[in-house]
């Protein structure tokens, strides 16, 4: 499968050294070539972009800045004359810092960053077992993914909500998350994950989920939209 890559760079000489390196690596998808961050946000929009060939220093909204709007960005590649600015591409983790000009040599050292991160995270996801370990009550329960309803936040602790029981577990939500296939599951609010499949109706910014009616934090509607229209 390739990789589809969005290019924003105001340079048309920049762009068309990407366009170039873009054709030549066979696993890469050029779905189009914007000049600002405006322009690449409607594709973003419409479009399953994985990797941003991003320049920095753009018109109106610099790279950097326009990566922290985004909900869930996807893998960004920076390219910019300015190496001072490499600091400011990592905040946002960045897979990597091309300084123009730059070679294919390394733009494809860039690149197979770019297919090390898919792979793991493909790796995370297709999870061989069907089940997660938590500890609650002073036991380890063997809890099916299928099982799960939505888990809540609160506090130092997490509310798992099964079909059989609520478990109460001394955890983070961020290593939870890690640990369920996002296929699955998705983070609806600052204090919410749901099982996609338990999903009966949304309403404004509420959602039916096994008999509960939950919020919709408004950073993560978007991302739960997309979901739903795949689905």
């Amino acid at each position: 499968m390739k990789i589809k890559c969005l290019i924003v760079d105001d340079e048309p000489l920049s762009q068309d050294v990407l366009k170039k390196y873009i054709g030549d690596t066979p696993m890469l998808e050029l779905a189009s070539v914007c000049s600002d961050a405006f322009e690449a946000n409607d594709i973003l929009q419409t479009d399953n972009i994985q990797l941003l060939l991003l320049d920095i220093n753009m018109p109106k909204l610099s790279g950097v800045r326009f990566v922290k709007t985004l909900n869930n960005p996807p893998l960004v590649i920076f390219t910019t004359a300015y190496p001072e600015y490499a600091i400011d591409g990592f905040e946002v983790d960045a897979v990597d810092y091309l300084v123009k000009p730059f070679s294919y040599e390394r733009f494809l050292k860039a690149i197979n960053k770019v297919v090390e991160k898919i792979n793991l995270a493909n790796i995370r996801n297709v999870n061989i077992d069907n089940f997660i370990l938590l500890k609650s009550d002073k036991k380890v329960f063997k809890v099916n993914f299928n099982d799960i309803n939505y888990l809540q936040s609160f506090g130092d602790y997490i509310k798992v909500y099964t079909c059989e029981r609520c478990l109460i577990v001394h955890d983070t939500f961020k290593n939870i998350l890690e640990q369920l296939p996002n296929i699955h599951f998705l983070r609806i609010h600052k204090s919410y994950i749901i099982a996609l499949n338990r999903i009966q109706y949304m309403e404004g910014n509420q959602i039916k989920v096994a008999n509960e009616l939950l919020p919709i934090g408004l950073n993560y509607k978007e991302e739960l939209l997309k979901k739903l229209s795949k689905s």
